[in-house]
């Protein structure tokens, strides 16, 4: 059945390219956001705001998380006479599919008095230019002449994008209905552990979000502090974006972290930390380019030589480094445009799996990795049969490339290819280390064919699929 819905998804990429660029974004749940007047013309200031996303702790698989948001208003009415108003906060947005979902456990105060509000509808913020109406909270407040007035409210948001990263948003932009421009912002993304750049992707784009430039870690929080400015626009402060690992991923992180510190002889505890840098390293969709990723790719790469100094003939784990090699190699490739120059990495990945396959040639984590790999590195290793030919490491490569060839459609009989397996039947440690395969430079290394059917992204994107088959670690 799998193999058959993987057929039908690469022949859908080909017959119906525009499709792919419109699905390329995941459903969009309703971002957090300023309070907005009412349409008429109001003289009340928004003097200082202070919103806290709060990540909450998160253990469930593959969980995109949950934030809770408290945002803070300093409101001051500047004309000469009282304002009362229907004011407004969204609750709902269109998720780019077929849905609108909302955000939950809504609550409003003013003056430290909880309000009432009421469901209205009103154009759609989560939909540029679109005329279609979805459910707000509308609540009655006055403004009396020069005087101060708190708003605060607080929900809860969902997480949006694809494990394990997660985005939360924050829209500024209904803020500037409010009387001129507001006098200060503290933006606050906080964490249920330490913030850095490992855990929150400050310096690249995602695809679907770019987390908002200028903030600043602090302890478990990135902050973001802006003065007297003018929501949206050209020149003017965004909408607030934030793209961090989702708080199961990176909790696994520092679960296996605490357990290679109370357990460091063990090649198990040191392969489970490997799998989990790797996992955040790679994503989905991507690896990692950013300075947060290359920290995660070099601790990967140690977690996974600790390992394997440990256990150097289990299989399993030469394969999963050697998948993590392969990835990094293959996705630099596409960055570089050197596709004739193949990276060190794409050497030992060749290596990493050509020793796994000779530990344990039958193991079904072993060939599904290596029947992966061979989508990555094309020329270098080779599928024969039930066997694998690797022309890289050989003294006489071949000096021309092959004729490209499809990437197989059907999907491998074992799905997990790291996972769990990954740390399953570990050799003992006095058995005797398998001789590693010497390497041999080719000294006229093939040029890499491009990718199918003339786009440059269709290959990364079928093996994206092929790899969301697999059940996810």
């Amino acid at each position: 059945m799998k193999q058959f819905c993987f057929i039908i998804l690469v022949v859908a990429l080909l017959a119906f390219p525009s499709n792919v660029r419109a699905d390329a974004a995941p459903p969009y749940y309703p971002p957090g956001s300023n309070p907005q007047p009412g349409t008429e013309i109001t003289q009340v200031r928004m003097e200082a705001e202070t919103v806290v996303i709060e990540v909450l702790k998160d253990t469930e698989k593959r969980s995109l998380g949950q934030a809770h948001v408290t945002a803070d208003f300093s409101m001051r009415n500047l004309g000469a006479a009282d304002e009362s108003m229907a004011a407004r906060f969204p609750i709902s947005a269109h998720d780019g599919r077929t849905g609108y979902p909302e955000i939950h456990n809504l609550k409003i105060e003013v003056d430290g008095d909880p309000l009432t509000y009421r469901r209205a509808m009103y154009p759609d913020i989560g939909r540029e230019g679109s005329n279609e109406t979805v459910p707000w909270a509308e609540f009655d407040v006055t403004f009396p002449a020069g005087e101060e007035v708190s708003l605060h409210v607080e929900y809860d948001l969902q997480g949006t994008g694809y494990y394990p990263c997660t985005t939360f948003y924050y829209i500024l932009n209904t803020g500037a209905g409010w009387k001129g421009t507001i006098g200060s912002a503290d933006i606050i993304l906080r964490l249920p552990y330490e913030a850095n750049a490992q855990n929150v992707i400050l310096d690249i784009g995602v695809g679907w979000a770019d987390t908002t430039t200028g903030g600043m870690f602090q302890g478990n929080e990135v902050r973001w502090h802006y003065e007297d400015f003018e929501p949206g626009g050209d020149g003017h402060v965004q909408n607030m974006e934030f793209v961090l690992v989702s708080p199961v991923s990176w909790q696994n992180v520092l679960a296996a972290r605490a357990k290679v510190e109370k357990y460091p002889n063990d090649s198990e505890t040191w392969g489970m930390l490997a799998k989990a840098y790797k996992e955040v390293f790679l994503g989905i969709k991507y690896t990692r380019f950013d300075a947060g990723g290359e920290e995660l790719w070099e601790l990967g790469v140690e977690a996974y030589e600790k390992c394997l100094s440990l256990s150097p003939n289990d299989a399993q784990w030469h394969a999963g480094f050697a998948e993590l090699l392969a990835q990094r190699a293959y996705w630099d490739s596409w960055v570089t445009d050197e596709w004739s120059n193949p990276t060190p990495e794409t050497f030992r990945a060749l290596e990493e799996i050509h020793t796994a396959l000779e530990l344990a040639p039958d193991d079904p984590v072993v060939k599904d990795i290596a029947w992966g790999i061979t989508n990555f590195i094309r020329e270098g290793i080779v599928q024969d049969g039930d066997r694998y030919d690797f022309p890289w490491l050989t003294q006489t490569p071949t000096a021309h490339p092959p004729e490209p060839t499809d990437v197989p459609v059907s999907t491998p009989t074992t799905q997990d290819v790291v996972s769990v397996a990954e740390s399953t039947n570990t050799p003992s440690p006095t058995d005797t280390p398998q001789t590693e395969p010497t390497q041999v430079t080719p000294t006229s290394v093939p040029q890499r064919s491009s990718p199918l059917c003339g786009s440059a992204a269709f290959l990364p994107l079928v093996i994206m699929l092929w790899f969301t088959t697999r059940k996810k670690q």
